[in-house]
């Protein structure tokens, strides 16, 4: 097995964007595409070392870039969530960055494209969501720990089967939230699945978030219990 990393520089919604793709190149053909994510930092050393654990399932992946090259964020930072912000605030400006990284990771010669799916932490939750909302040709989708609101306009059909991988204490997706995203999710006709994990808060994949006081948190047992289920998903999907 050996895994590799390769930086694609491509144009979209509003510019340049730089993703990586992430594969195992001494598996022969094409394989199932998966697009990775991330949160509100934008892409980094998390994502793509996740992105390689994805890899070694036998799937082609690209960490996709949703902010643009050269945008991205340290939580140090006093304003980190400033790219996060602008999508947030233009609901149609993120549906068409997140189909237009579909189109990239459609594109990228070891991926098949008739077989592609998505996951994405935090607000890279949102985005999966968004991207089975608008309608795409994905076949499932994970979000971990992610934002549930739906956009202020009408969406499409929802084609993708879809997996939420939720902590039941998150401060951001309280039970109401979850709530009225399986109220959303059955309205559109959507085969979907909520895995609640008990004394569990938001971030729970990520192991450098350490703020239990705002209920955001690192779990060892929600990320191994989520990476499982994700696995499982995949396997049910493209098996």
């Amino acid at each position: 097995m050996t895994i590799q990393r390769r930086i694609i520089v491509h144009e979209g919604p509003g510019g340049l964007f730089e993703s990586m793709a992430v594969s195992d190149d001494a598996a022969a053909g094409m394989r199932p595409g998966v697009l990775l994510f991330p949160n509100v930092l934008g892409t980094k050393e998390t994502d793509f070392a996740y992105a390689e654990q994805v890899a070694a399932l036998g799937y082609a992946v690209l960490v996709a870039d949703v902010f643009g090259q050269g945008k991205r964020a340290k939580r140090s930072d006093a304003d980190f969530g400033r790219y996060m912000d602008v999508l947030n605030g233009d609901r149609a400006l993120l549906r068409e960055r997140v189909n237009a990284a579909h189109d990239v990771l459609k594109g990228i010669d070891e991926a098949d494209g008739a077989r592609t799916a998505a996951l994405g932490f935090c607000f890279g939750g949102k985005c999966v969501l968004d991207l089975a909302r608008s309608g795409a040709d994905i076949s499932g989708g994970v979000s971990f720990h992610g934002v549930y609101d739906a956009p202020p306009f009408a969406n499409a059909a929802i084609r993708a089967k879809l997996l939420i991988c939720h902590g039941w204490d998150d401060p951001i997706a309280p039970p109401k939230a979850t709530a009225a995203l399986a109220e959303e999710l059955t309205e559109a006709g959507c085969d979907w699945q909520i895995h609640a994990y008990g004394r569990t808060g938001h971030a729970f994949t990520d192991k450098s978030a350490n703020m239990v006081d705002r209920g955001m948190f690192y779990s060892a047992d929600a990320d191994r219990r989520s990476f499982r289920a994700m696995t499982d998903f995949l396997n049910e999907l493209f098996g």
